[in-house]
């Protein structure tokens, strides 16, 4: 049952959410939106009203989501402000935000209808330190499988420059280098090579198209723009040469995959970044089973590995970076935490 006081409240931990991942803009805007929604608009009244988990259905986010679009479409001067941080009033924050509800509700609405398109390129860099262990213990080339891959952008992986505290990997000439601030030892500089690189997605994006290329940069947080130049960077990377992703269940094709023949010398990895805990237990369960059962069969000539990249079980918003192998057994090990969209990463 709706409930005006619980859909208000989950911008206000949005609010926090932001200020703790240094997204003050954001966070001013998500505390303006706790203030300023009412029921004058389709928009406002939608959310008020929301019928679900407000905050597992990512509603600020989609909210946020449709006022950053109409920033970047230039239509909101006074949005505009607000985005680039001009505007730090709390009361006049909560006037421009009424203001733009007033004026665009019927571009805004919409983005209440579907949950937020994010794929971050930066969350490849906590991944790229679970592929380096997986070549620590078995060596290269990588035959990579992504389930929930989104638009792909971490596909690119292997064609993208990483500089981890010290250590480099990949492509010397990529237009994108992914540099986040790095805490603890850096991981060990040895070559990543991949064999290849495929995804699925129940819901993939082709981030060449303008329309999906414009919603992907929407949910992008204004606090950011080097992400929204990274962004851009790996959408003109696909143009140049498209990703291997497919559309399916994350469990079937992981089996289908899993069935496939697999040369010698090439370990198989499973990766995945926060989509873990939208799967559900039974597709949970069913990964995790496949796995354990193509780990069984493994070989030192033909190994298997899985690096996850999934928020962590407490109350810190931040992801951790697991890797587990076979043969060998054995249980995941953590090698890292990582702020969310991987501006930073700590090495135990």
């Amino acid at each position: 049952m709706a409930d005006e006081q619980t859909n208000r409240a989950a911008f206000r931990k949005q609010e926090q959410y932001c200020i703790t991942m240094d997204a003050p803009i954001t966070a001013r805007i998500c505390a303006g939106l706790a203030e300023s929604l009412d029921r004058e608009t389709r928009t406002g009244a939608r959310a008020l009203d929301w019928p679900g988990d407000p905050t597992a259905d990512a509603l600020p986010l989609r909210t946020v989501g449709g006022l950053h679009a109409l920033d970047l479409s230039g239509k909101d001067t006074e949005l505009s402000r607000l985005f680039a941080g001009a505007v730090t009033d709390p009361a006049e924050v909560i006037h421009i935000l009424r203001a733009s509800f007033a004026a665009h509700d019927d571009a805004l609405c919409p983005w209440l209808d579907g949950p937020p398109q994010t794929n971050e390129p930066g969350r490849s860099a906590g991944l790229m330190v679970g592929m380096i262990e997986i070549v620590r213990r078995f060596g290269q080339p990588i035959e990579l499988l992504e389930i929930g891959s989104s638009a792909g952008l971490n596909l690119l992986m292997d064609r993208y420059r990483f500089d981890l505290g010290g250590t480099l990997a990949g492509p010397a000439d990529s237009p994108v280098t992914i540099r986040p601030e790095w805490r603890g030892s850096p991981p060990p500089a040895l070559p990543v090579g991949f064999a290849s690189t495929r995804g699925v997605d129940v819901q993939p994006i082709d981030a060449t198209d303008p329309a999906a290329a414009e919603r992907l940069r929407a949910y992008v947080w204004a606090d950011n723009p080097e992400r929204l130049g990274r962004l851009t960077a790996g959408i003109e990377m696909q143009r140049a040469a498209p990703v291997q992703l497919e559309d399916g269940d994350a469990a079937d094709w992981l089996d289908a995959r899993l069935a496939e023949p697999q040369a010698d010398g090439v370990t198989r990895v499973l990766m995945h970044s926060v989509v873990w805990q939208y799967l559900g237990a039974e597709r949970q369960a069913r990964i995790t089973a496949a796995m354990e059962a193509a780990g069984a069969k493994a070989t030192r000539a033909r190994p298997l590995g899985w690096v996850r990249f999934e928020p962590d079980r407490g109350l810190n918003p931040r992801q951790e970076i697991w890797v587990r192998s076979w043969p060998g057994g054995g249980d995941f090990v953590k090698l890292a935490h990582s702020q969310a969209h991987g501006a930073w990463v700590e090495m135990f």
